[in-house]
């Protein structure tokens, strides 16, 4: 497990960005659009693919597609998995990690302190997007509505996708950041905390809110349904990227034909989830009834200005400490046309 370092504490941290001009290697862009397209794979250059996941589960790593996938090609997949989005991002930024999914905010801490980063992937998004990430009490809290929160002390995840679910909250009721008392620990370590009553006000999401919820201790005040969230990403170390493109299409191939699967084979994913993430079954029930598997979403410039928005908020609110642009944490327009399913670049 990586420990967090300095990766939060992006106010010292330099801004290391890239231009969306950048070539892949010393090739042009039209010989990466041929090779991509070709079947010879000579745009892989790796023989091992670190792929990390976060403590809450993956299904990728769970029905083992890139395995599937990647083994004729002799490359062999290694997971590492940690606590929460921002611990994944150090992780990368300390070469530990190739290629990893996390949510909207914690690709935007980590360009603020200077990882070298891409986003490969998006995520759909449905009228249901939300309702397993919440903000919540113990049954017994004198809190009745979410309006009361002002004032309180409030767990998450500082730099997780509970960072902008909280900002957003605030700001759809007229209160901002500042007027609550942020206590950053991860959802997996602060759990046992609030179920025991010591945590007043704690953001989770499923599994560890379906536990809860199975306990009879947690009273949602209210979910991120609404809240315009671009989704959660998949995310790849700029130098990986680049040498490796041919690769990157294949994991977006993955993602698109699982999400298809899982949709139409929910009580195997069901399965999976009892036997690989050990939970029970009627905890998977509770997960299973808020999951939706809307599929990915290409780097489009629609979503591109979804996720700017992300990063002006969260400078505007005075969480980074600079102004950034997510165009330098992207490739060539030209790569994700190649390496994107047209169907997904909405």
């Amino acid at each position: 497990m990586i420990k967090r370092r300095r990766f939060l504490n992006v106010a010292t941290s330099s801004l290391g960005g890239f231009s969306m001009a950048y070539l892949l290697g010393s090739c042009s862009q039209q010989s990466q659009q041929k090779v991509i397209n070709s079947s010879s794979f000579s745009d892989i250059k790796t023989k091992v693919l670190r792929m990390g996941y976060q403590s809450a589960g993956d299904l990728v790593r769970n029905r083992k597609v890139l395995e599937k996938r990647l083994e004729p090609l002799g490359i062999k997949v290694e997971w590492a998995q940690f606590v929460q989005g921002p611990q994944l991002m150090e992780g990368m930024r300390a070469g530990k990690v190739d290629v990893g999914s996390v949510g909207e905010t914690p690709p935007i801490f980590a360009q603020v302190a200077g990882t070298e980063l891409v986003y490969v992937v998006g995520t759909q998004r449905t009228a249901t997007t939300g309702t397993s990430s919440v903000i919540a009490v113990p049954p017994e809290s004198p809190l009745r509505k979410f309006e009361e929160i002002k004032g309180q002390e409030v767990y998450f995840q500082k730099g997780s996708a509970s960072h902008y679910f909280i900002l957003r909250a605030l700001q759809s009721i007229g209160l901002t950041i500042k007027d609550i008392k942020i206590k950053s620990l991860p959802t997996i370590e602060a759990r046992a905390a609030f179920l025991e009553g010591r945590i007043p006000v704690w953001m989770t999401g499923d599994p560890h809110y379906a536990i809860a919820e199975k306990l009879g201790r947690i009273r949602v005040l209210r979910d991120s349904v609404g809240l315009d969230s671009p989704g959660s990403y998949y995310i790849a170390d700029r130098k990986f990227a680049e040498a490796n493109p041919g690769l990157l299409k294949i994991i977006i191939e993955e993602l698109h034909v699982l999400d298809k699967w899982s949709e139409q084979n929910r009580g195997e994913v069901a399965k999976l989830m009892i036997t690989e993430q050990k939970l029970d079954e009627d905890v998977v029930a509770r997960v299973m009834s808020r999951r939706t598997f809307a599929g990915r979403r290409g780097l489009s410039p629609a979503l591109i200005a979804e996720q700017q928005r992300v990063a002006d908020l969260f400078f505007e609110a005075g969480v980074i400490p600079k102004k950034i642009n997510i165009q330098e944490a992207l490739l060539p327009a030209e790569l994700y046309a190649a390496i994107t399913p047209q169907e997904i670049m909405v």
